[in-house]
């Protein structure tokens, strides 16, 4: 409810007159005030009091049926009549103040319409089962929306239950938000004289909440009033040394943003590109923000240009023609139309340096020469990057044949995808509190990252998100058995931070008893990833919980740094294998050992090396020991392979950790008829496991079918020969 508002007009502390992007003038509450006290017009006509909505929405909608809007106001009027705000205003001002908001964002008649019964549900007689029947499901749905989220009142400790409903609510019609953000925006408005403490608890609310949800639905003309407003109740000494700045710019005789402006055009003219110029005023907070990052202002920080074109192609053709003629500074450029942000804003970022004689430094020798800042997009760009998904219009509308609202439920083909993440973790939120922290720290993450599936789609994530987010988005609970996973081709750990662009293949696993692992929570970024790995570890506590260090994986016999060699045999000098050889040394006489360092098979090529006692070690040419051997003069003796096939050969398997991993790899290798003489798993690391198998083959030639058995085991992403590194050899 916000009847508790009070009219500017009463003294009170000052709020800001943020800067206005179109030129009509701000709804007259005392205007509509005797016009709403004079009762409704003819049913004939439309009221006088809806004027200024009915001249907004005609500029965006020239065809727009006007019926029901005239409708809803004389519901509206008749319902609140009586009602009075504490300006002394009546009360329906500020559903019509709301409405005018929309209609100057280009809202739809539906949304008008809800948005003029908004309050009508929650402060008077009329009820939605009127409401729908007189005006349609379609508005009575908005209202049931709107009305929701007024149903807790806003102190502190019913903020995250409100907001929860407000999420909800929003989850099946982003209109409902368009619809509280503007009457958040009037209240802001008209803050008054209410007490200190209540303008900043609403500015606060407003601050880590209302705003960044107008962010991420793309309604900036919304989300910069509302930041001006807000900074002048939380920062008033700041907001005011700020507004002299812009007066005292505003009062310099020359303009370097306005001579830049002549310059493009002209420029754009020459190329004979049809394009609108414009300055764009920075407003108060954003002016603010500057002077903290560079100090002194000057003329060029207080606006950016914007270029207004009719295609795509011609975007890119202005941006070629301001890089020709004016020389760019590359790090600030961004392409958002190739790659639009996460709420719909498209547009080219560039900045240009200004010549010297254009600039505040008369002498045009100082190394600070100034910026400008342009943006350049289509007309349409430009409507949906002020107006967000208010300009998309209706986008739940479908052909007749489609529609289906069975139980109130709709599908919304253009929800943002950071709306469809917030809808999921929500759920999943075990308490109130914790669903307010989470919102709170999501809304913080301004920027986004796409990456690319295998498949060729694409996951949408906040900036810092891991492998473990990127699969708890992709697959939801389901992600609890991935193993590992891919980046650009290139194996990785679980907890690598994804960068924008990457293409991510996720691992899975079969084994029903996969599980996460406490470790991802230290690189689960997203309210979802983290809530579903705690449900999961809630459910699942360990046994040994108490008895091993957090974060670590569990510790059952499958990952105990053991070695499995029943002969127990004493391990033989320089890494060799005790095994006999079946190769043919060209030293007569010589016992042969097939190195265990490389552990060769035929048809490998191999060569050889004397050591103590006369014997000969069989290594693979490859092999590193050999380039160590051989740096340090060791003569080479000549091998080849004798007419047995019979060989042992020790293999790595690099894996991700999971339950029965162990087991699993033994039978792969049973089946093949395999004789294991021993095996070594070494302690996890980053949820990877290494082991080391040394088999008896009764034949070399059943090694590649042995080594592909193995890599199909579920969790091994790797299987190679037994190698060793230089300085080991």
């Amino acid at each position: 409810m916000s009847a508790d508002a009070t009219n500017p007009a009463t003294p009170g502390p000052v709020v800001p007159a943020a800067p206005r992007r179109k030129g009509r003038p701000r709804i007259d509450l005392r205007r509509l005030g005797r016009a709403a006290l004079l009762g409704p017009a003819a049913r004939d006509r439309l009221p006088d009091a809806i004027g200024h909505v009915v001249e907004a929405h005609r500029a965006h909608h020239p065809d727009a049926d006007l019926e029901p809007l005239r409708r809803a106001y004389l519901l509206a009027e008749s319902s609140h009549r009586g009602q009075m705000r504490k300006s002394g205003e009546p009360y329906i001002t500020h559903p019509l103040a709301v409405t005018l908001i929309l209609a100057e964002l280009g809202a739809e008649t539906t949304t008008l319409t809800a948005s003029l019964l908004h309050d009508t549900v929650e402060d008077t007689d009329v009820t939605l089962d009127q409401v729908g029947a007189e005006f349609g499901e379609e508005v009575r749905y908005l209202v049931d929306g709107v009305t929701k989220l007024e149903k807790v009142d806003y102190g502190a400790a019913a903020e995250p239950e409100t907001f929860r409903k407000m999420l909800l609510a929003t989850g099946n019609d982003v209109r409902v938000m368009s619809i509280k953000l503007a009457d958040r925006l009037h209240n802001m408005r008209t803050l008054g004289v209410m007490r200190r403490e209540k303008q900043v608890r609403i500015a606060q609310v407003t601050r880590d909440v209302l705003i960044p949800l107008a962010e991420r639905l793309g309604v900036q003309v919304l989300k910069t009033e509302l930041e001006d407003l807000v900074f002048a109740v939380l920062h008033p000494e700041e907001y005011e040394r700020t507004r002299e700045l812009i007066a005292e710019n505003a009062a310099r005789p020359d303009d370097p943003l306005a001579a830049t402006a002549d310059r493009v055009r002209a420029v754009l003219r020459e190329a004979g590109i049809a394009a609108e110029v414009l300055i764009r005023p920075r407003h108060f907070l954003s002016v603010h923000r500057v002077s903290r990052k560079r100090g002194r202002l000057r003329g060029t920080d207080f606006g950016r240009l914007l270029v207004l074109v009719a295609e795509d192609a011609d975007c890119y053709a202005v941006l070629g023609e301001l890089h020709t003629c004016l020389t760019p500074v590359v790090s600030e450029f961004k392409d958002f139309i190739a790659t639009p942000k996460f709420n719909l804003y498209q547009s080219l970022h560039t900045a240009v340096v200004l010549p010297a004689e254009e600039t505040d430094d008369r002498a045009g020798d100082s190394p600070d020469r100034q910026i400008v800042e342009v943006l350049i997009r289509t007309h349409q760009m430009h409507k949906v990057a002020e107006a967000g998904v208010i300009a998309l219009g209706n986008p739940y509308a479908a052909p007749a044949e489609e529609q289906n609202a069975a139980d109130g439920e709709r599908t919304d083909p253009t929800r943002p995808g950071w709306l469809n993440r917030l809808l999921k973790w929500q759920e999943a939120a075990p308490d109130t509190d914790t669903f307010w922290s989470s919102l709170r720290e999501d809304l913080a993450q301004d920027r986004e990252i796409t990456v690319f599936r295998r498949d060729g789609g694409t996951l949408t994530l906040p900036e810092g998100a891991t492998c473990v987010d990127a699969a708890y988005a992709q697959y939801g609970e389901d992600a609890h058995a991935c193993l590992g996973a891919r980046v650009n081709g290139r194996l990785v750990t679980l907890g690598m931070v994804l960068r924008d662009g990457d293409t991510v293949q996720l691992l899975m696993g079969q084994d029903a008893a996969s599980a996460p692992s406490r470790e991802w929570l230290e690189h689960a970024h997203t309210p979802a990833a983290r809530l579903a790995i705690q449900r999961w570890l809630a459910a699942h506590p360990a046994p040994e919980e108490t008895d091993r260090t957090p974060g670590t994986l569990p510790s059952p016999p499958l990952f105990r740094p053991t070695a499995v060699n029943p002969a127990r045999r004493p391990a033989p000098p320089e890494g060799e294998s005790p095994a006999r050889a079946n190769a043919v040394t060209d030293l007569p006489g010589a016992a042969v050992r097939l190195a265990g360092c490389c552990t060769p098979v035929p048809p490998d090529e191999v060569t050889g090396f004397a050591v103590r006692g006369g014997a000969v070690t069989v290594h693979r040419v490859e092999c590193a020991a050999v380039a160590r051997m051989k740096s340090a003069g060791r003569a080479e003796v000549g091998v080849r392979w004798g007419d047995t096939t019979e060989c042992r050969v020790t293999l790595v398997a690099e894996s991700f950790g999971r339950p029965h991993l162990l087991a699993d790899l033994t039978e792969a290798i049973a089946l093949q008829g395999i004789s294991i003489v021993s095996a070594t798993v070494a302690p996890p690391a980053q949820q990877r496991v290494r082991h080391t198998y040394t088999l008896q083959l009764p034949d070399a030639a059943r090694l590649p079918a042995v080594m592909r058995a193995m890599r199909e085991v579920p969790g091994v992403y790797d299987v190679r020969r037994a190698q060793a590194r230089a300085a080991d050899a």
